[in-house]
């Protein structure tokens, strides 16, 4: 499975898992077994606010989707987490169990 990260300023987190093709989001199981090789699920028929694409599996059977992922505010822009989570790279999942995302920041303004 290929994810993309779509980083967004938001105050929650997110939490992913896999087991075969359900993907585990927040704790709401996602199936994506009915989406056949070479075919297109479209953003709409999903009921998923964390969803920012449409759902693709490629004929070979990889499926690939966009989420939100949710960053809290960042104090330096510039550093090593920050970009993680703002320049996320593409997660190639390969094996089922929890995702590891970019971390989760939120820390106070500085004054």
């Amino acid at each position: 499975m290929k994810l993309t990260l779509i980083p967004q300023r938001r105050d929650d987190a997110l939490a992913l898992s896999l087991a075969g093709d359900v993907l585990t989001i927040n704790g709401e199981a996602l199936d994506l077994s009915c989406v056949p090789a070479g075919a297109t699920l479209p953003r709409e028929a999903v009921v998923c606010a964390w969803l920012a694409s449409d759902i693709e599996r490629d004929k070979d059977g990889q499926l690939s989707l966009s989420l939100i992922l949710p960053h809290g505010f960042i104090a330096d822009p510039w550093s090593d987490a920050a970009k993680a989570v703002l320049y996320p790279a593409v997660i190639e999942v390969t094996k089922d169990g929890e995702i590891t995302l970019p971390a989760y920041e939120e820390e106070g303004i500085e004054e």
